[in-house]
């Protein structure tokens, strides 16, 4: 279905066809070659001077009412009468009508005009005025072809609706949709002001390697790649927390990173393979100075960047600015599963309640009772957890780089916090005795290597560091990503990652 001259705006709702984009795509490129051999090839216009856009002309009509401008954008729809024509373009920051006449650009260069299609970037040079329907719009003097669009744009009616496609040409859907652009713009500004905030309060921000050649005790499964100079395999980070703390014993009271992370793992609506974190370490500071930090800065950003500490999202109303409840894990277990941890005589009781209440457990005898907590967290607390949450002091099982309670060294000081029933962070008070996190770290790698993961190590380096002796520090870590859903009412991270990862279409 060739574009006609007359209306080149589809009918409303329509979705061309496979065969249709084919037979279009073709068309615009017989329309580029008759440009190029008639030599008005717009792939060799290096420059074009835009003077105004879009919203400024029209938030400042009074001001430029009959002066020149010039702008420059796409057009998205056109409707030619014969010996005159209007034409929407939209640039960088919205869009605006021109009124094209023929006998004001010369008849040849009209000609031209009505060959051009929807989608090809437009430089147009005019007066500002009003149409008899009030509208503001550049009557054009001079008009330019700066670049041709090679396949058709989906239009203003049709829209760019299947999800995967967006998601895979998010320049196509960065066009056609401007709220899709106002979610990246605001994923800018937050970071700006994440930035910003803690600038203020003596962070550094530091980089640190992306590659390594250690594959650590963690649980996340690696991306595992290879330098040809060295001949070794080399692994792509999944968090940045060891070289931010060797920095801490280097001297540095507060540093901080916003890294990209990559875990070779699942994909859902709240994991991508690669994402950004964002982990601060304070020295002299432990986890309720991270506690009080991080809702700090919740509540700041959110008033920035929404105007309220009040915000919807998915349908339900969050107010980030109400105090934040704080419970221990056993409290929060307690809260929401009715069980009490300190009522389990040893870890065979905990096994046999989490077998009373249905509550999956690594069988046999290697679940101790603070295993069966953690089940019971996750089976019935973490859901729960839909205004701003902190959840603190958790077992030691799961906490290898913490610091123990000294009061309880069953526990560690740690908290995790939940927004919807989404962990958005975690944070420690970072464990630096480095004859105790020798032994957490030998025991996270034979568990490893246990599960699969045969080429598990510790990381002696960073060992070595501790042992030169690093001061009580705070650390806390969170993923940029989940924190612009939830300020951007996005749904998945898909929609908060300009080019999520996607299987190949040949897959």
């Amino acid at each position: 279905m060739a574009d006609t001259q007359q209306n080149t705006v589809p009918a409303e709702n329509t979705e061309l066809t496979e065969q249709e984009l084919t037979e279009q795509h073709r068309i615009r490129l017989e329309k580029l070659e008759e440009l190029k051999a008639n030599g008005k090839n717009p792939f060799e216009i290096t420059k074009y001077d835009v003077t105004d856009k879009s919203e400024n002309i029209k938030n400042n009509f009074e001001g430029l009412e009959g002066k020149t401008v010039s702008i420059a954008g796409r057009m998205m729809n056109r409707r030619i009468m014969g010996k005159a024509s209007f034409v929407n373009i939209r640039d960088d920051i919205g869009n605006i009508q021109a009124y094209v006449r023929r006998d004001d650009i010369g008849e040849e260069l009209y000609a031209d005009f009505k060959k051009w299609d929807l989608g090809d970037i437009l430089g147009i040079e005019g007066f500002v005025f009003k149409t008899k329907t009030g509208e503001i719009s550049i009557h054009a003097q001079k008009i330019v072809l700066l670049a041709k669009s090679l396949h058709p744009i989906p239009n203003e009616y049709a829209g760019f609706k299947d999800m995967e496609m967006r998601y895979r040409q998010r320049y196509v859907d960065l066009l056609v949709n401007p709220a899709v652009k106002e979610t990246f713009v605001k994923r800018s500004l937050i970071l700006r002001e994440i930035r910003n905030y803690l600038d203020n309060l003596g962070y550094l921000e530091v980089d640190t390697p992306v590659l390594g050649t250690l594959e650590t005790g963690a649980a996340a499964r690696p991306f595992i790649t290879h330098h040809n100079t060295l001949d070794i395999d080399m692994y792509l980070r999944i968090e940045t927390e060891l070289h931010l703390k060797r920095l801490i014993v280097g001297g540095f009271p507060k540093v901080y990173e916003v890294g990209r992370i990559f875990r070779n793992e699942g994909m859902d609506t709240s994991h991508n393979p690669e994402f950004t974190s964002i982990e601060m370490y304070q020295v002299y500071s432990d986890y309720v100075d991270m506690m009080n930090l991080i809702e700090d800065m919740y509540k700041t950003i959110t008033r920035k960047i929404c105007g309220s500490d009040v915000i919807t999202y998915q349908g339900t109303e969050i107010n980030m600015g109400a105090p934040w409840e704080r419970l221990t894990m056993v409290e929060a277990v307690k809260k929401y599963a009715g069980v009490d941890y300190n009522e389990w005589a040893d870890d065979e009781a905990a096994r046999a309640c989490a077998k009373e209440k249905g509550v999956e457990v690594p069988e046999g005898k290697t679940a101790t009772k603070g295993h069966v907590l953690i089940a019971f967290f996750e089976e019935f607390v973490e859901d729960k957890l839909i205004q701003p949450t902190i959840i603190y002091d958790y077992p030691v099982e799961n906490s290898p780089l913490t610091k123990r309670k000294p009061s309880n060294p069953a526990f560690t000081e740690r908290f995790e916090y939940f927004i919807y029933a989404r962990e958005m962070g975690n944070s420690y008070s970072e464990l630096n005795d480095p004859i105790d996190q020798r032994d957490r770290f030998v025991k996270q790698v034979e568990e490893r290597r246990a599960q699969g993961g045969l080429n598990a190590q510790v990381d002696e380096d960073f060992l070595t560091a501790l042992e030169y002796g690093m001061a009580p520090t705070g650390g806390l870590g969170f993923g940029l990503d989940r924190l612009v859903m939830l300020l951007t009412d996005s749904a998945s991270i898909r929609d908060v990652l300009l080019f999520p990862t996607m299987k190949p279409l040949d897959k």
